[in-house]
């Protein structure tokens, strides 16, 4: 099963934006608060070396909840605007 997990934080347009976007599309993600996330997320800075928010972790959880297939993507490195964001989660999906 493939999965879709957001670095967000309250109060940033762009992760609202962002969450709309794939709620519209029908995608389904699980949002992650960096501030509630902080230790996970602070190693998701340390592996894509960028602050930078909304970004995603894709994966695919297998049996036994194995994970394999791991992207990271954050702005301005992966895509330029949330609309790229959006086809890059597509084809992943896909």
């Amino acid at each position: 099963m493939k999965k879709v997990i957001v670095y967000t934080m309250k109060g940033c347009r762009h992760c609202d934006d962002m969450k709309k976007m794939l709620k519209d599309s029908k995608i389904e993600f699980t949002p992650r608060d960096i501030d509630v996330f902080k230790n996970e997320y602070d190693l998701f800075v340390q592996a894509t070396d960028s602050e930078f928010i909304p970004a995603f972790m894709l994966l695919t959880v297998e049996e036994g909840n194995k994970t394999s297939n791991i992207k990271l993507l954050v702005p301005d490195d992966d895509f330029e605007d949330l609309d790229e964001a959006l086809v890059k989660v597509k084809r992943y999906l896909n």
